[in-house]
């Protein structure tokens, strides 16, 4: 008995009945969709930032703002705390960033899954931050890599700049809209590490993705007006 032609019928019978009474000639454009919820809130900047550190770390994630001028330091740190000897890192990630006393994987030829599930953890940038519902946005984009290499390894560091930070959810999917339209990038949103639950509710963890996320929010202050347009170009 073929179950998956039989699975797949049963979708597409679904999707029949639930689409009975749409009428024939009309496309999608012509459906006036409501779009009336809050895209923009009037708060100070100082208080997005504190909400997104709030938001994050309510995930069980170690969230820690750092200067720019210390960040290296910081990554360092993470690496010696969890234990770090061979780190995956994406092709551009900046020399400014890399640790010492550690094995950097450069994704540059495209590591195996093998490479990628025996290293100790991964160190990327990101898209962008949501301090609505301390969601890390990834799209592959500056100083992310591809997406398995935050999908195989146990541990993800993550570095986030505070300009690279929204407030809302529709401010952030508005920023995204020319990585899907134009470069068909696919879009990953991180809310704490990756968790599961079974059957009868009993948490797991790390089973879709990172067991272990930390987060390092950059003060830019000594950015470059360069830097700071490359990586908006999200």
């Amino acid at each position: 008995m073929n179950t998956e032609g039989t699975a797949r019928e049963a979708i597409l019978n679904h999707i029949r009945l639930a689409l009975q009474d749409v009428p024939a000639q009309e496309q999608p454009d012509a459906v006036v969709v409501a779009r009336d919820y809050r895209r923009s809130e009037s708060v100070p900047r100082e208080e997005v930032i504190e909400r997104f550190v709030e938001r994050v770390a309510e995930y069980k994630v170690t969230v820690q703002c750092v200067e720019e001028t210390s960040l290296q330091e910081a990554i360092a740190s993470a690496c010696a705390a969890h234990r770090v000897r061979r780190l995956v890192i994406p092709p551009d990630l900046p020399e400014s960033w890399l640790p010492g006393g550690v094995e950097l994987l450069q994704d540059g030829d495209a590591l195996t899954y093998e490479q990628l599930d025996t290293s100790d953890g991964v160190l990327t940038g990101c898209a962008l931050g949501i301090a609505q519902t301390g969601t890390i946005v990834l799209n592959g984009g500056t100083h992310q890599g591809r997406r398995v290499i935050t999908l195989l390894p146990d541990y993800h560091l993550c570095v986030v700049y505070e300009d690279q930070i929204v407030n809302l959810v529709p401010e952030a999917i508005a920023r995204l809209g020319d990585a899907v339209l134009r470069h068909r990038r696919p879009i990953t949103f991180i809310s704490g590490p990756s968790a599961t639950s079974d059957i009868e509710l009993n948490r797991v963890e790390g089973v879709h993705g990172p067991r272990t996320l930390d987060v390092l929010v950059v003060r830019a202050y000594f950015r470059t007006p360069d830097e700071r347009s490359s990586l908006r170009q999200v």
